[in-house]
């Protein structure tokens, strides 16, 4: 079964909207793991690709970022851009949401962040976008910049095996029906002479097991 299209997944997104916080349950352990090992308290520029709701960005702005830190943040869905960005309105002299299509480019300029961040992203992606994501990635982080993703992955025992069986089965007959994300090990995508991991770890909440990377441009 092939991911969604980017049409396919606008459309789930438009439809989810606000719901997609619901998510929160079992993504927030592996956010925390993720913020707690990102050095976001030095960041000083900030990508965030699929924002969605602008959760997390609002989250970094309040309570970790410094003063100056200006964000950018990127949806395909119209309905989450404008949920982001009444939830950022706070922040609206140094943070922007953008809405993107699919396939393009990532409004940032080249070497311009130092923090490249995909919460939730790459599980919905096939192999192809991916490897296109990742290169937007290599391409807006300034060197010494961070690679910072959280994602559905592949449970290694116990109840996550078999949630994440259940899940990927779900994915495979309806993924719409499961957001178009199912569990995929980031890791193992990453050119290795492109990327140097820093930090992975799997995070299991509520069964779910999420998959944390952190790595840094090459």
């Amino acid at each position: 079964m092939p991911a969604l299209t980017s049409e396919q997944a606008r459309r789930v997104y438009d439809r989810i909207g606000r719901a997609q916080d619901w998510q929160r349950f079992y993504e927030d352990a592996a956010t925390a793991d993720l913020v707690a090992r990102a050095g976001f308290d030095a960041a000083h520029s900030i990508v965030e690709l699929g924002c969605g709701t602008g959760r997390f960005a609002a989250e970094l702005l309040a309570t970790r970022l410094p003063g100056e830190a200006a964000y950018v943040a990127v949806d395909l869905s119209p309905r989450m851009v404008a949920l982001a960005s009444e939830r950022l309105r706070p922040w609206r002299d140094r943070a922007r949401v953008s809405l993107v299509d699919g396939d393009a480019t990532i409004p940032a300029a080249d070497g311009a962040a130092d923090r490249f961040v995909a919460n939730y992203v790459f599980d919905l992606l096939g192999p192809e976008q991916t490897r296109a994501a990742l290169a937007q990635a290599r391409r807006v982080l300034a060197p010494g910049g961070l690679l910072c993703t959280t994602g559905l992955t592949l449970g290694e025992g116990g109840i996550a095996r078999f949630v994440s069986r259940a899940w990927t089965g779900v994915w495979t007959r309806r993924p719409a029906l499961v957001g178009g994300c199912r569990p995929v090990r980031l890791v193992d995508a990453l050119d290795r002479a492109a990327w140097e991991v820093r930090h992975h770890r799997t995070v299991v909440s509520w069964g779910i097991a999420s998959e944390v990377v952190i790595a840094g441009r090459r």
